[in-house]
């Protein structure tokens, strides 16, 4: 991972959700509907509605919109009718790209997934055809400016809750976890007062992919931009090294 800093990037995206954070809101109000309807109100039940709390959080989400969120799915539960839904494909000069999706109308978020490819000249593929070129890790950026522990007992911290690597970059340090482990990291890190940017888990490409063709940027771009917009799209990953 050294040498790929997600900071940067990260808060990138978070300026671009600064200006759409209602639409960040609905994203993740949905996703704590569905995990209330699986798994029950109680984040310490529920794995699910705890890494749902966990991406809230790191996106500024107040607390009391949290709970007002997982107080009304829980009084709501026969009308929760969405469904995650995952597409791979292919971007120009073959970048790999996950979305996930969570959508009341699979016709229309197809549609509309198949239409973001096409438009800019990649393709949807079949289940599997990218995945295998990811692995699903939990990952916790933090910002060196605002962190209270030094590098060592960060990385300490980190380790003795779970984590399976630590990196450190030149404004940031990266923390990676299974699955699992990903939400004992993040508490103990929360316990500790660690301010984190970005705290989710995420699908993390194995290798990254240049692109220096300007046709190509300008068509993959075009493709994460409406991908971006469309409101049932959830996530979007891919191996493009930006």
């Amino acid at each position: 991972m050294s040498g790929h800093s997600k900071f940067a990037n990260i808060k990138h995206k978070k300026e671009k959700n600064d200006a759409a954070k209602g639409k960040i809101f609905t994203i993740i109000g949905r996703e704590i509907a569905v995990a209330v309807k699986e798994g029950g109100p109680d984040p310490a039940n529920n794995y699910k509605l705890a890494q749902v709390i966990a991406k809230a959080k790191s996106n500024n989400m107040p607390n009391d919109t949290i709970e007002r969120g997982i107080k009304k799915a829980a009084g709501d539960l026969g009308n929760v009718n969405y469904e995650y839904i995952t597409y791979e494909g292919y971007g120009p000069s073959g970048i790999a790209i996950i979305v996930n999706a969570l959508t009341d109308n699979k016709n229309r978020t197809a549609a509309n997934v198949r239409s973001a490819f096409t438009k800019g000249q990649g393709s949807i593929g079949t289940p599997g055809c990218v995945s295998f070129m990811f692995d699903e890790k939990g990952q916790i950026i933090v910002d060196k400016e605002e962190c209270t522990l030094d590098a060592d007992d960060l990385m300490m911290t980190a380790l003795d809750a779970g984590a399976e690597d630590f990196q450190e970059e030149e404004d940031s340090y990266e923390i990676l976890t299974t699955p699992e482990a990903f939400e004992e990291v993040r508490k103990a890190l929360e316990a500790a007062g660690i301010s984190m940017v970005s705290a989710e888990v995420t699908m993390l490409p194995q290798t990254y992919v240049e692109l220096t063709d300007e046709t190509a940027l300008k068509n993959l771009q075009k493709t994460l931009d409406l991908l971006e917009a469309d409101d049932d799209v959830q996530a979007v990953y891919h191996n493009w090294d930006e």
